[in-house]
């Protein structure tokens, strides 16, 4: 989406000097932007036409789940429709290829180390789409688009097994659980996070509490970690072999808990990562070209020399819902900026609020005359 945005610099500063500040602008360090939206990378058994045409059909399906962030859009005709002529939103292929490890854990709950089995060589095909058709597509579709400002999500899980013994999730003693949640995050694009589960956690959060789905011992622990919402899950192994729990979710305030129940592992587990992920996509998509464009006016303070100054405009150009950006006057360490939206004033203050680099003075969104008011902390 970024294609359809434009930077406008005023008058107030000469454009030599923002090409200055652009030079020794400070690297991006958030765990909410993410990257990798319009490409995929799937396994192939050859470089045949025939293969090649399916993985493209494939990766166009991921894209188009990336780029929305729920699976009902992929039913939409324009989509399907799309779907039979896929190559003609190919910007370009590539082909690699690797030696791994096969890995089998018998039973996820065991702690004993997987079985490894002997090293095989896979062929991949990366597929790169042309994010202005992918966009032109969904817009024309009226299919909302999630930007790649993302929240994150920190997720606690307790796991019990048929003698009653229970113990918190950690990535060496449950490799399934954790690898099937990190593919699952790279497949939708989506931040999550695992806590490190070193004394502090456990000390401000017990087992019990987590099983217990203790909201507000979780919410203590978590602050920590400064994530946008909480995942917590409890999951029971029962002596047949089923997975029995209750998951909760926090965001934005409000908690939600819901059960599960399974037979299988991976389907366990992609049911309540499958309902949150689209929670917050429809929570923060947008459709630009529906949108009616609003003129805010975004005043920053702590601008303190040219790189802040620099890497502001970088960031506010990059957001979402952003189209245009003007500067509107600069007095000392203050800056103000009339931003174009292709959303609304609220939806602006929430997608800043997934960040770390804004930080609201007084009220930001009943300012005065209408003026959200920040102050820069990068």
């Amino acid at each position: 989406m970024t294609s359809r945005y434009r930077l406008y610099i005023g008058e107030t500063l000469p454009i030599l000097l923002v090409f200055l500040g652009c030079l020794f602008l400070p690297p991006r360090a958030t765990a909410l932007q993410v990257t990798g939206l319009y490409d995929h990378l799937i396994a192939v058994n050859n470089e045949s036409d025939a293969e090649r045409n399916r993985a493209i059909r494939e990766a166009f399906e991921a894209v188009v789940l990336k780029v929305t962030g729920e699976h009902r859009w992929l039913e939409h005709p324009s989509i399907e429709q799309a779907l039979e002529n896929a190559q003609s939103y190919v910007e370009g292929i590539s082909y690699s290829s690797e030696m791994v490890t096969l890995e089998v854990t018998p039973n996820p709950d065991s702690t004993l180390p997987p079985i490894l089995a002997p090293r095989v060589e896979r062929r991949f095909i990366e597929v790169n789409f042309a994010a202005s058709l992918i966009d032109q597509l969904l817009a024309s579709a009226n299919i909302p688009v999630w930007t790649s400002n993302r929240p994150s999500v920190l997720v606690w899980m307790a796991l019990q097994n048929a003698e009653g013994e229970r113990k918190m999730l950690t990535v060496e003693a449950n490799q399934q659980i954790v690898s099937y949640i990190q593919n699952f995050a790279e497949q939708r694009a989506i931040p999550i996070i695992f806590p490190v589960l070193d004394f502090e956690d456990r000390r401000n959060l017990s087992v019990d509490a987590v099983w217990g789905l203790e909201d507000s011992s979780i919410i203590e622990a978590s602050e920590r970690y400064g994530a946008d919402s909480i995942l917590t899950g409890r999951l029971y192994f029962t002596a047949s072999g089923e997975l029995v729990g209750l998951w909760q979710f926090i965001f934005q305030g409000e908690t939600q808990i819901f059960d599960g129940f399974d037979e299988d592992l991976n389907a366990y587990l992609h049911a309540p990562l499958d309902r949150i992920t689209s929670q917050l996509a429809s929570y923060f998509s947008l459709i630009p070209e529906a949108a009616t464009q609003q003129i805010v006016r975004l005043q920053v303070e702590g601008i303190r020399n040219l790189s802040a100054y620099s890497a502001l405009l970088s960031y506010v150009s990059g957001l979402g819902l952003v189209d245009s950006v003007v500067i509107a006057a600069l007095d000392g360490e203050r800056l103000e900026l009339e931003l174009g939206l292709v959303g609304d004033s609220g939806q602006l203050f929430e997608l800043i609020a997934l960040d770390r680099d804004l930080l609201p003075i007084q009220s930001s969104q009943s300012g005065a005359r209408g003026v959200l008011h920040y102050r820069w902390t990068r």
